[in-house]
């Protein structure tokens, strides 16, 4: 049987991750977290002390250092940069404030979406990111584009960001999350845009299992099919 594939795009705060691992386990599918990817990419700026918004420095950054994206034991990925496991660094709001910049740049995201592509060859996936269902995965089994309310994001975001230890203001993050959403659908490469053929699911006032049980039933419905 050919891979299926699950294709999860939204804004900053929808609650794509979540809702994601979760399709995932059910499905006992690989989970591919693309934004990982990108903070990937921030982090070796931040490391490195690279300005995020110099296209050339950060493809050098790729061109010369070891990432390593895998297949974990948790049933997503996990991210290795020279040798050194990072994935639970990648949630740091200072990573977070890079990713935009560095997802805007054509040579990165024509990187990661080999990658991307790659594991939805060898694999059933659920893949959820801003581009899955139009550039990455375009003839995905199942397309979402997942949205929330902007509070309803950025209250997501801090509850994410104080579980990690971190006390940002929540109107600092309202603020850093509309510039997220302005830079995303702005970028002329690959900007955050639902697909015509995508399901699209307001999250605002539904339960993650709610969410989660609609998705499955699309799942279930393009088997019928």
């Amino acid at each position: 049987m050919y891979p299926i594939s699950v294709a999860i795009d939204g804004p900053a705060g929808a609650g794509k991750s979540t809702v994601a691992k979760m399709v995932a386990k059910r499905l006992q599918f690989l989970y591919v977290d693309t934004g990982a990817m990108y903070r990937a990419v921030a982090y070796l700026c931040l490391r490195h002390r690279v300005d995020a918004e110099d296209a050339v420095a950060v493809e050098h950054l790729l061109n010369t250092h070891d990432v390593v994206f895998a297949e974990g034991t948790d049933g997503g990925i996990r991210v290795s940069v020279d040798g050194l496991e990072v994935t639970k660094a990648l949630r740091d709001p200072d990573v977070s404030s890079r990713v935009s910049a560095v997802a805007a740049h054509p040579q990165v995201r024509t990187r990661l979406t080999e990658w991307q592509r790659a594991f939805a060859r060898d694999h059933s996936v659920v893949m959820d990111g801003r581009d899955i269902g139009t550039v990455v995965l375009p003839h995905a089994t199942v397309k979402v584009f997942l949205t929330a309310d902007v509070r309803e994001r950025a209250r997501r975001r801090q509850s994410e960001y104080q579980g990690r230890g971190f006390e940002v203001p929540f109107e600092d993050i309202v603020r850093a999350v509309e510039e997220r959403d302005r830079r995303d659908c702005e970028r002329a490469v690959a900007p955050l845009v639902a697909a015509d053929d995508a399901h699209r699911i307001d999250s605002t006032s539904k339960s993650i299992e709610a969410v989660v049980n609609e998705i499955l039933q699309l799942v279930e419905n393009a088997h019928v099919r």
